[in-house]
């Protein structure tokens, strides 16, 4: 079947076409229909499947066949900048062919453009949660018109505490609309969250649930966790890998794994939620054309981001909650290509392996060790020392105070040191007398 049987108009084929695309996947062959139906949708599938089409697609034709109007008509809700910007993306390169606007608005970006863009208009508004109560509280945007509701990568929503702002946002919309969720895995949570929100849905589920993709080659090395950047060193060069998306489960952790592959001669750069969008923007966009080999990135990658054809994804350490590691995985085997996810597990880790085994119903392979070398530290350049002036986390894992500790503790700390570095030089004088 190809995408002209399910009934798309052809500014649409074109579009799809100019993607290169010829036969819709299974996602795409069932909610497609249904969506343009009018029926309200519980869709689960794995990541890489073609979700995001199987949704926008047929909006945007519902969308062209009515009249257009200043306010927003569909709303796409999603859990990070990164997948809003990607659907938004989507949305209009599948729509280019229709005279639909298009708009996107999430926060870590001045909030006053996204007010005058709203004051312009738009069709579909794809945002975050946070960011879009943010426009709502100023008055900058009216979801009064809204007919069409996605709750994207919804039980990530959940994960992330989304819940009560979802609802604040329901509130705020017409009460009869079309209402669609889209989700890499399919959860009771969702489920539940599906009961209240959809009237009579239809059930999509083309893979059975937290199913990893089939194409993702996956293995697993054990080693002390004091030797993981080591052994990760080695298997970048010896296998020649020239694109590595590694996933770590903090901030600083990304931060300091990020400097320390860059001190091993492998050009890295680190993405999560305190760096800048810009930051995270320019640093994704140096991984996809290539001129960095490794991203090192926190849970805020694991959905969203859209690498093509990404060959190799790293669990540098594993996850807390097992469900992430389908979506870290995901990132790679996309779109019918072969990837491969390796995890780095410490003896701490034993625990959370084998949830992610009893999660898959799978044992994960366990490689041998292959020998590498501890390479010592290179030094950090000056610039590396500094702080990220525009996303307010340190460079490269820079210790920042707790955030409970006092600026008058922090003082003290210095005048510490001072005080030990003034003895220290007494002393030197008094032995050099």
């Amino acid at each position: 079947m190809s995408f002209s049987d399910l009934g798309l108009v052809p500014e649409l084929l074109r579009a799809v076409a100019d993607k290169g695309y010829d036969v819709p996947s299974p996602i795409q062959l069932q909610a497609i229909p249904a969506v343009l139906a009018g029926r309200d949708v519980l869709a689960g599938a794995q990541t890489g499947t073609g979700k995001t089409a199987g949704f926008v697609l047929p909006i945007l034709q519902k969308l062209a066949a009515s009249a257009a109007v200043r306010a927003p008509r569909a709303l796409v809700l999603t859990p990070t900048r990164e997948l809003a910007a990607q659907v938004a993306q989507s949305a209009r390169d599948y729509g280019k062919y229709l005279p639909l606007r298009v708009m996107q608005v999430f926060g870590g970006v001045n909030i006053n453009p996204q007010i005058s863009g709203l004051r312009n208009g738009c069709d579909i508004l794809v945002a975050t949660p946070g960011r879009l109560l943010d426009l709502a509280q100023q008055r900058a945007v009216d979801l009064s018109g809204v007919s069409i509701l996605v709750l994207d990568e919804a039980d990530r929503m959940l994960d992330m505490g989304f819940i009560h702002d979802i609802k604040r946002v329901i509130k705020l919309l017409p009460p009869r609309r079309q209402n669609l969720l889209f989700s890499a895995t399919y959860s009771d949570d969702i489920r539940g969250l599906a009961e209240r929100l959809l009237n009579n849905p239809l059930s999509i589920q083309v893979a059975p649930r937290n199913a990893p993709i089939e194409l993702v080659e996956q293995c697993a090395y054990r080693v002390p966790k004091d030797q993981k950047r080591h052994l990760l060193v080695h298997l970048i060069k010896d296998g020649g890998w020239h694109q590595v998306l590694i996933f770590t489960r903090t901030k600083h952790g990304a931060n300091r794994l990020s400097q320390q592959i860059e001190g091993a001669g492998i050009p890295a750069s680190a993405i999560h939620g305190n760096k800048s969008q810009a930051a995270r923007v320019k640093a994704l966009d140096m991984f996809k054309r290539g001129q960095i080999t490794a991203l090192v990135a926190t849970e805020v990658a694991a959905r969203g981001l859209d690498i093509k054809e990404l060959p190799q994804v790293v669990n540098y350490e594993l996850p807390n909650v097992p469900e992430d590691y389908v979506h870290r995985i995901g990132r790679t085997g996309r779109a019918g290509s072969l990837g491969r996810a390796v995890s780095l597990v410490s003896s701490d880790e034993n625990a959370l392996l084998r949830d992610i085994e009893r999660l898959l119903k799978r044992t994960i392979p366990v490689l041998p060790t292959p020998a590498f070398v501890q390479a010592p530290d290179a030094p950090r350049p000056a610039q590396d020392r500094s702080a990220d002036s525009h996303g307010g986390s340190q460079a490269h894992g820079a210790r920042r105070p707790q955030s409970g500790q006092s600026h008058g503790a922090r003082s003290g700390e210095r005048r510490h040191w001072n005080n030990a570095d003034s003895r220290q030089a007494h002393s030197r004088r008094q032995r050099s007398r």
